[in-house]
């Protein structure tokens, strides 16, 4: 185990909570929505740097997290449960995100599987996920971000990040039907916000 100092960085059960939009109010639900907006709160973000020309790095990531490190430029890879998932951010980075809780032990585990030079921060609190599915979400990323979101160009098992009306959003496909956004917790409010809007004319359901 490397010689570094571990701190369990997670407030514990006994602090309480806050999603980034608990204050929203959740607008009426339509009969057939075209989109189906969806937060999930309180899973566990983890900023991840190494080398991944490492052999025994990438040994150790699929020991701890049971998915092979993704290496090419936009992958995001799943495990076998789902809920556990990688995504390639540059070459060395990649974001790591998991129940919400099992930050502490996976850093803890990593660092017991590898004593390599690496870095692995818990950015849970500053950010947070959303997901849209529903036979219109395509249309509502269409008019939200300049970056092709097409299925020919947006293949399941992608992620990017790119603008996001006026801010910043990490954009991913992980399966045929539905698509995450992450996004910073200041942001958050203000894309939520426009994610509504944006779906109003195809009827949309909320789940904040």
């Amino acid at each position: 185990m490397s010689k570094v100092a571990i701190i369990d960085q997670c407030a514990g059960s006994d602090v309480r909570a806050e999603s980034p939009m608990h204050h929203v109010k959740v607008p009426s639900v339509a009969a057939n929505p075209g989109v189906v907006l969806e937060q999930k709160p309180f899973l566990g973000h983890m900023t991840l740097r190494g080398n991944s020309a490492d052999d025994a790095f990438c040994a150790a990531i699929q020991q701890v997290l049971g998915v092979a490190l993704p290496l090419q430029p936009s992958a995001l890879v799943h495990d076998a449960s789902g809920e556990n998932s990688i995504q390639w951010i540059s070459p060395d980075e990649w974001l790591i995100v998991v129940p919400g809780g099992r930050e502490f032990e996976v850093e803890t585990a990593l660092h017991q599987a590898y004593s390599g030079h690496f870095a692995i921060v818990t950015v849970s609190g500053g950010q947070t996920l959303l997901t849209l599915s529903g036979p219109n979400a395509l249309d509502v990323l269409h008019k939200s971000t300049v970056y092709d979101v097409h299925p020919r160009n947006f293949p399941v098992g992608k992620g990017i990040t790119s603008n996001f009306a006026k801010a910043t959003a990490i954009i991913r496909r992980p399966s045929e039907d539905v698509w995450e956004l992450i996004v910073r917790r200041s942001f958050a409010d203000y894309c939520y916000r426009w994610l509504v809007d944006a779906s109003r004319e195809y009827g949309v359901s909320v789940k904040v």
